[in-house]
């Protein structure tokens, strides 16, 4: 009886010290958003500073992308959905990818 709650508690513990996988959210550049937008998205929905979003964007417009967050994958996918459809209602062509 005590190997089988041994076994039991090493296993819960397995379950509860084991960290989610995290994914980038990466914004990628391209010739028809406006920076400002890109800023709003920032701040919208990654929560990023006035500052923090004004350098991402700058990275994003010089180097072509910018890993914007580290998020769990189901968060990941729900920010990027928001992204896009925010996007496209303001007839913007702003992509976003997770890796």
């Amino acid at each position: 009886m005590k190997k089988k709650l041994d076994i039991f508690e090493k296993i819960k513990n397995q379950k509860k010290n084991k960290k989610p996988t995290l994914y980038k959210i990466i914004i990628l550049n391209d010739d028809f958003t406006t920076m400002e937008f890109v800023v709003k998205i920032l701040i919208m929905f990654l929560n990023k500073s006035k500052r923090q979003a004004v350098s991402l964007m700058t990275k994003v417009h010089n180097e072509g992308s910018a890993v914007c967050g580290l998020y769990t994958m189901d968060i990941a996918i729900t920010i990027q959905k928001k992204i896009h459809n925010y996007s496209r209602i303001n007839l913007q062509p702003l992509k976003c990818i997770i890796k």
